[in-house]
């Protein structure tokens, strides 16, 4: 299986699924948090570029400026992880999330919001990269998949995320600042922490071939979803004749099918294994593209991104199982192999931000003309998952 350790092989003894409870809590509240401020603040870019005038080529700067940081953070994130849990420095992450919403929540002028933008970029790079090692070393714990169904909380904050802006769609961007109090409180929160012992302070060994191609696949999946929830509500509002507080419906559904799937990825990667997942994924996502590109009015776009949202749920979960389960590390202490595994995801969560590049600014740029142009690249590139998928199982 797709893990950081033999998943599928029975659960493990109640006490333990009692001890882990609370620290999955956690880390699933610290999910939807990162969903919920990210969804929240990409369904507002629509009021961005109109109250700071910008076109889609500025606006692709600004986020390819969010990106590049959001790099250094998960870089930072892989410096620190070595002498410190990564429960620490989640916390610390979303401490910072909660600083620096406001600032371009509330920016009256058009370089205070990119320097707003710019640290939120930094925290996203920690906060991703932290989440997901608390999902593995949980992962880990628990001895089968737990990891689609954390995405799947990171789903659901970018769900309330999205059903708000369609609440408050004609309400100032101001008002979004809200969203700030949610990181603040969930830093509070009873991780899990890293295995007492002396932790490694290098990662000797590690198969880097193999994570690379999983990595890829990564690449690919994140191509499509930051083009999705970046750019899908300006389509609707550049493209078709879409209601103004009805253009996040280009996240909405695609966010509800997204974590229905999610929810029920556990179960569907212990009984069908993550290569057929995968594959079946890549073709369900190339469809749903050809349906958002060739749309000949917002409603049938919308359906398009609902089955988009279905068609790649689970492969980034399985992505970071994957990386961690190659990482390997059973063979050192307990601490050891937590540091190990932490360091190689969060340098794994690199990929993210390559195939966030090709999804928002690559999107943006190709469809400067027309954002139909935009989605069609990703609907040939998704299929490379296909030949990618072997790398997914534990044989591969």
């Amino acid at each position: 299986m797709a893990s950081s350790s033999p998943v599928g092989r029975g659960t493990r003894p109640a006490p333990l699924r009692q001890e882990l409870a609370r620290p999955r809590t956690a880390t699933a509240a610290a999910f939807a948090t990162q969903g919920l401020v990210f969804i929240t603040l990409t369904t507002r870019l629509p009021a961005v570029q109109r109250d700071f005038d910008l076109g889609e080529l500025a606006l692709a700067l600004v986020l390819l400026v969010v990106v590049l940081l959001a790099g250094v953070g998960s870089v930072v994130a892989e410096k620190l992880s070595a002498g410190r849990s990564s429960a620490v420095l989640l916390r610390a992450g979303l401490a910072t999330m909660a600083v620096a919403v406001p600032l371009l929540v509330l920016a009256p002028v058009f370089w205070l919001f990119v320097v707003g933008m710019a640290a939120y970029g930094v925290t996203v790079g920690i906060v991703d990269a932290t989440t997901n090692m608390q999902g593995v070393a949980l992962e880990h714990r628990a001895g089968r998949p737990v990891l689609p169904s954390l995405h799947g909380f990171w789903t659901l904050g970018g769900v309330i995320g999205a059903a708000l802006a369609l609440a408050m769609g004609n309400l100032p961007r101001e008002t979004s600042v809200w969203v700030a109090v949610v990181p603040a409180v969930v830093a509070l929160a009873p991780f899990l922490p890293r295995d007492d012992g002396p932790p490694a302070t290098e990662a000797p060994g590690v198969p880097w071939r193999p994570i690379v191609m999983v990595g890829l696949a990564l690449v690919l999946f994140y191509m499509v979803d930051t083009a999705a929830a970046t750019w899908g509500p300006t389509y609707l509002d550049d493209t078709f004749a879409t209601p103004t507080r009805l253009v996040a419906l280009a996240t909405f559904p695609y966010l509800v099918a997204s974590g229905l799937v999610r929810l029920a990825g556990d179960g569907l990667v212990a009984r069908f294994g993550p290569t057929p997942v995968v594959r079946v994924s890549a073709v369900v996502a190339s469809a749903a593209l050809a349906v958002v590109a060739f749309a000949p009015s917002w409603p049938v776009a919308v359906a398009g991104f609902t089955l988009l949202g279905a068609g790649t749920a689970v492969i980034a979960p399985l992505s970071f199982s994957a990386a961690a389960r190659i990482a390997g590390g059973d063979d050192l202490s307990p601490a050891a192999r937590q540091a190990r595994v932490d360091a190689v995801i969060a340098r794994f969560n690199q990929f993210n931000y390559v195939g966030a590049l090709l999804g928002s600014v690559m999107t943006g740029v190709v469809g400067a003309g027309s954002l139909r142009y935009g989605f069609a690249m990703p609907m040939v590139l998704i299929l490379g998952l296909l030949p990618l998928a072997r790398f997914f199982s534990s044989d591969g």
